[in-house]
């Protein structure tokens, strides 16, 4: 009876999240500042993150990242890019907290949420994790003299000195202010700084401005 359990659970959990991205994608997701708002941002794919990061492939998948210095250049582009704005900016909309809303009285959410935690696989995996040969293969890297070379030679990539240079270029502060002044970064709350919500206003003064008559046509000779 408790292996059918299992089994049962175990397949709740697979069919819950047989469209969720994989360890490795979330990983990169959760490094991208950027990417990792917008997960928050939508309850469906929190919980699909969540439901990655109780799988050991996940946390392998951030550390084998974390020990390569390309991770961390674009952490740091990201968080120049005008999109980091518009990620943290969406916060504010009412729309993300409606979603949050609706999830929180949604029964499915809360047993989307439970499922990795009822899955007795996830448990396999961590007890297994020690003897993966992603874990073996990190424990060696310190024996890798290319490992030091790598984060040697990271000032000198051209992707860093481009990074360096990157708060010269003014282009950089124009798309910030664009990015600033459009009314789409800041979603619901956006249409208050958009002109044409004014425009669209019937104005109540209407009724006593005059409407100038239109010209008579010309008689027909």
């Amino acid at each position: 009876m408790k292996k059918l359990s299992a089994l049962v659970l175990a397949l709740i959990a697979q069919v819950a999240f047989a469209d969720q991205p994989t360890p490795e994608a979330t990983a990169s997701a959760l490094l991208d500042p950027v990417k990792s708002a917008q997960i928050a941002q939508d309850p469906k794919a929190a919980v699909a993150a969540m439901t990655n990061l109780m799988d050991p492939a996940t946390s392998i998948a951030m550390m084998q990242k974390g020990m390569d210095p390309a991770t961390y250049t674009k952490m740091a582009q990201a968080g120049l890019s005008p999109d980091i704005l518009k990620a943290y900016a969406a916060f504010a909309d009412p729309a993300v907290s409606m979603k949050w809303l609706a999830a929180s009285m949604d029964p499915n959410f809360y047993m989307a949420a439970m499922a990795p935690f009822l899955n007795p696989n996830m448990y396999m995996k961590w007890m297994m994790a020690p003897l993966d040969p992603r874990v073996l293969n990190m424990a060696l890297s310190g024996l890798n003299p290319n490992l030091y070379m790598n984060w040697a030679l990271a000032p000198l990539a051209p992707a860093n000195m481009n990074l360096m240079m990157a708060p010269l270029n003014p282009n950089l502060y124009t798309q910030w202010a664009g990015a600033a002044a459009n009314p789409a970064t800041y979603g619901a709350w956006g249409s208050f700084m958009n002109p044409a919500t004014y425009g669209n206003i019937v104005n109540p003064f209407a009724a006593f401005i005059p409407t100038p008559a239109a010209p008579a046509a010309p008689a027909a000779k």
